[in-house]
């Protein structure tokens, strides 16, 4: 959701040729991946659109719709790509439904505004970490993966709103930004626990797509290095201490 973004390792080549057919365990790997993106991304149209439930106000509930409904576009397209290279999509996104209840459960928000930092937040952790992934891929997976990630409506709607609310009431800021350190630490642990879970996820990482140019120990550290960059900016954004 959030506009930052992750800026993977410059040096990482990506594949100029899709490699699904020659490798199995890349193709696993790309399976798992798109596999997870698409569950992540129709689990954020079904909480916007319970969110949008709650909103508080219509033009609140309208711009919290239109957010939905981008994730949804978001999950078509990656469906239909999984289609088109003969996988079954809700075989491929089916691996991933406990590891995002057990997580949600972990992370459900008790108010409104919670609910918002959650997915502004929580949705840009997940987003910086799939673009991480996506620097080992062969280009066109790459592209579809990147455009998967893509914006989710008007963004800066969530930020006037919290801004807006920190205002009111100054107190909010801290319990937010409890909030948003809580996230953090989950998203965190979630990703790394997903990658461990999924040996094509964890072969892609520490192999690359020639199993050679993947990521050592140092790379790892500078890629959650990265992840926690970009959560302080957008929790700078919000108004909030990271």
């Amino acid at each position: 959701m959030a506009d930052s973004t992750s800026s993977p390792d410059p040096d990482v080549p990506a594949a100029e040729t899709p490699l699904l057919d020659g490798d199995p365990l890349y193709r696993e790997g790309v399976t798992e991946l798109l596999g997870v993106i698409a569950y992540g991304e129709l689990s954020a149209f079904e909480r916007l659109a319970e969110d949008a439930s709650l909103a508080p106000t219509l033009r609140d509930k309208a711009e919290l719709a239109q957010m939905a409904n981008v994730e949804l576009s978001h999950f078509l397209g990656l469906r239909d790509r999984l289609a088109a290279l003969g996988i079954d999509p809700y075989e491929a996104m089916a691996p991933f439904e406990e590891s995002f209840s057990r997580f949600h459960a972990q992370t459900a928000p008790s108010d409104w505004l919670e609910g918002l930092v959650k997915a502004y937040v929580g949705d840009g952790l997940a987003a910086d970490f799939y673009r991480e992934i996506a620097a080992y891929l062969d280009v066109d997976t790459r592209a579809l993966v990147l455009e998967s990630l893509a914006g989710t409506g008007d963004s800066a709607f969530v930020v006037t709103r919290v801004r807006e609310a920190i205002a009111a009431d100054p107190r909010v800021g801290g319990r937010l930004a409890l909030w948003g350190r809580r996230l953090m630490g989950e998203a965190l642990s979630q990703a790394q626990l997903v990658a461990a879970e999924h040996d094509g996820l964890t072969a892609v990482l520490v192999g690359g797509v020639d199993r050679g140019t993947g990521m050592d120990l140092a790379a790892i550290g500078r890629m959650f290095a990265r992840m926690t960059e970009n959560h302080a900016a957008r929790m700078a954004e919000l108004g909030l201490d990271s």
